[in-house]
């Protein structure tokens, strides 16, 4: 995919895209549906419209960067003036699972199945942004010594930039309820889907677990998340699996056991379903520090 002004490092050893910095002043790119083997980060300069990701559509204005994780499906739907910046990185250039603690952007940015991918983007954050993205175009264009450590060392600062940045709007983002007892079952909710989504995959469990009828629970998540609940349990497992396709060369029998599934074709089915990839070439595209 060309950009304007498009920077491109690709991975010698694979051809796959490795890092990718390019401006667009059209909705070319993304009006139709975008499933890629690499983070997408975009930041929306201009503009307004509809985004469609997973299992949602929102609206967005201007000065919101949006940010998606490898085969995470979306799209946006645009009208008029349309422009900003992007940046793309695939895993085996940097991987926000293996430097979670450094950077944390994992559940935060990426990979958080109860917050829409985006976050409004203040003054400050956009002049650290734009400066890192010059610094990042000058490094691209002029190729020295240890060029992708730099070009790393200026990702993280993006990154924990915008995390800081969505930890602090988090709240803001959470709809106003009526009553104190909705959020306080939603937090229930998550606990319990984060305690148990490897052994406990449908719906009526998370329901008799918070002591509320199925069709109360359904109408909440729906309500707060704009997903079903079994979405949200199928979202989780396949983060996790995602994960350990990723940092790990267990065979996909194990993992696919690891949670919960005794059958490994079911479950490949159940993967390919949601994640629009089967396991094995998830992993042959994105996988990466296999045997490490």
């Amino acid at each position: 995919m060309s950009g304007h002004n498009a920077l491109t490092l690709v991975d010698p050893q694979n051809g796959n895209l490795g890092f990718k910095l390019f401006t667009f002043e059209n909705n070319n790119f993304f009006d139709h549906l975008q499933r890629n083997n690499f983070y997408s980060m975009i930041w929306v300069q201009q503009g307004e419209g509809k985004l469609k990701a997973d299992f949602s559509e929102y609206g967005f204005t201007k000065d919101t960067l949006f940010t998606f994780s490898p085969y995470q499906p979306f799209m946006f739907l645009t009208e008029g003036a349309f422009a900003g910046t992007a940046i793309y990185f695939h895993p085996d250039f940097f991987c926000i699972h293996k430097h979670h603690e450094e950077v944390a952007c994992h559940g935060v940015l990426f990979n958080n199945i109860y917050e829409p991918p985006f976050t409004l983007i203040d003054d400050t954050s956009a002049a650290t942004f734009k400066l890192v993205m010059e610094q990042m175009k000058t490094e691209m264009q002029n190729p020295a010594l240890a060029q992708c450590e730099l070009l790393v060392s200026y990702l993280k600062i993006f990154l924990i930039t915008a995390t800081r940045l969505k930890t602090e709007s988090l709240p803001s983002l959470q709809r106003p309820v009526s009553g104190r007892k909705e959020p306080f079952i939603l937090q229930n909710l998550k606990d319990a889907i984060e305690k148990h989504f490897k052994t406990k995959h449908s719906a009526s469990h998370y329901a008799e677990m918070l002591n509320i009828s199925p069709k109360a629970l359904a109408k909440i998540t729906k309500s707060h998340f704009n997903k079903t609940l079994t979405e949200l349990i199928s979202e989780r497992i396949i983060i996790e699996a995602k994960r350990e396709l990723y940092l790990t060369n267990k065979p996909v029998k194990e993992i696919a056991y690891e949670l919960g599934y005794d059958d490994e074709y079911y479950f490949s089915r159940f993967f390919k379903a949601n994640a629009d990839i089967s396991p094995q070439i998830y992993r042959e595209a994105v996988g990466f520090g296999r045997g490490n």
